[in-house]
């Protein structure tokens, strides 16, 4: 009987302390962040998708620069090639290449547009006026996607972080998940220097 009554006791305690010790709390946070790490890959994906579209239209312009188009082709192909999974939230060094790739491909699209305004039959295409709208578009939902998700990373590496659910997160093995950060924080961080001298 008085065995009963301690296994019972236990059974109670620990049902309590697995309550409060942000167990659960846990569970639903981990979702979050792979269901927000799901939508920046489908707008990843998205992006991707659009720039075959885009480089077969602006290589229809005889005199456009090869070399721009190249490296948005050779920069997607890098980005879509890693292979990325919700593994890839607990893992900060793949998570950093999965950026930098992404990076990469943001900058030569970035150039890519920059170039196209030098080409008034680019700029009078509709399709490839189209096509820029939808990359636009995508950008905006990226933003969007990446906020999400840097805000659902916030709410699970400070529960991750804060006592008790710490102690929580020990013992189930609970790391903090990387977040996206500005790849040129250092350079960003250097006030810009201003010189009204004449010359």
């Amino acid at each position: 009987m008085k065995l009963r009554f301690l296994n019972g006791f236990f059974t109670a305690m620990l049902a309590v302390l697995l309550t409060g010790c942000g167990y659960n709390d846990f569970q639903s946070l981990d979702e979050q962040t792979k269901s927000a790490w799901s939508e920046v890959l489908n707008q990843y994906q998205r992006r991707a998708d659009l720039v075959p579209n885009i480089v077969a239209t602006v290589k229809g312009e005889a005199a456009f620069e090869q070399d721009t188009l190249t490296r948005v082709v050779e920069a997607r192909a890098k980005a879509t090639s890693m292979q990325v999974s919700p593994e890839t939230l607990n893992n900060p060094e793949a998570f950093a290449k999965f950026q930098a790739a992404q990076g990469e491909l943001s900058s030569a699209l970035s150039r890519l547009l920059v170039v196209t305004e030098n080409y008034p039959n680019l700029k009078a295409n509709q399709g490839f006026q189209d096509l820029r709208v939808q990359l636009e578009g995508t950008e905006n939902r990226i933003a969007v996607a990446r906020n999400r998700y840097i805000q659902a990373v916030q709410a699970y590496n400070v529960l991750a972080r804060s006592f008790p659910s710490n102690l929580t997160a020990m013992v189930f093995g609970y790391q903090v998940k990387p977040t996206f950060s500005v790849q040129n924080e250092a350079q960003i961080s250097t006030p810009p220097a201003v010189n009204f001298e004449k010359k």
